[in-house]
This record gives structure tokens, sequence and C-alpha cells, in this order.
């Protein structure tokens, strides 16, 4: 399984998780970030949210990010999980889980890590409303 990867399916956040635990008897702190789909945004309901990624290169970045954020932070791994296709409301995105000796390193990594992923990766999401589709605007 990849550190960094954009999928339709579902993820497990408890084998992603054992996965970066399996790295190094060295991290002491993980950290971990799930962003769900919500059903209300901006005043009206969200039934589903469409994700589209320009495959390689968000992937690209993705990977990018990941390394920024080992040598920025000093993290011993990290792993980078978003969905793209439709997602209904309650169901999970994105996963972002950090692994370090201490913890402060691998809160702050996970905090800049979803910060620049919203700001750099090309993924675009698209929100259906009873009232019709919207494309959302990013925002950190």
């Amino acid at each position: 399984m990849d550190a960094v990867r954009l999928q339709v399916d579902d993820f497990s956040v408890d084998q992603e998780m054992t996965a970066l635990r399996a790295t190094s008897l060295r991290i002491g702190g993980i950290a971990s970030f799930t962003g769900c789909a919500r059903d209300f945004s901006e005043g009206r309901d969200v039934m589903k949210i469409s994700f589209d990624a320009y495959g390689k290169m968000a992937l690209a970045e993705l990977n990018r990010l990941r390394t920024e954020a080992i040598e920025k932070f000093q993290l011993i791994d990290a792993r980078i999980v978003h969905r793209v296709g439709t997602v209904l409301a309650g169901d999970q995105i994105v996963l972002i889980v950090t692994g370090s000796e201490h913890r402060v390193a691998a809160l702050d990594a996970c905090h800049w890590l979803i910060d620049e992923l919203k700001a750099r990766v090309p993924i675009w999401k698209k929100e259906i409303t009873p009232e019709g589709d919207s494309w959302v605007t990013p925002h950190p």
C-alpha cells in the first residue's frame, strides 16, 4: 500500500495507522486528520460531493508535500490518502497520518499538510444539493 494515494474507494484509518507504525519503533507520536463530507454547507443541504483531480499532477504534488513535511518537521513517516469520485454526506474524504519521535512535530506536520494540500493540490470539489450542483472555491 503506497504512502500517498488517490483512490475512489474508502480507506481504513486503522490500516493506515498500522502501516505507519510498522515503519519504525522510534515513532513516539502519531497525529491524524480525517476529513469527512458534511451534509450542510453555506446554507444548503449537501447530499453528495464529487471530487475531481488532475491525477498525475495531484499525485506528484501529494508526494512533494509528504517529502517536504518529513524534512520540515523531521518526521519518521507520513501517509496521505485522498478520495476522488463521488462521496455521500458523512463519508471519509481525506486522511493524513504523521509519525515522529515526539508529539509536537507530528501534530504540527499534520496541520501543515492539510492546509498545504488544500492550497496546492489540484483536486476540485463539487457539492451536489437539492438546488443543483456547484463547484466549491478552495478555502484552507
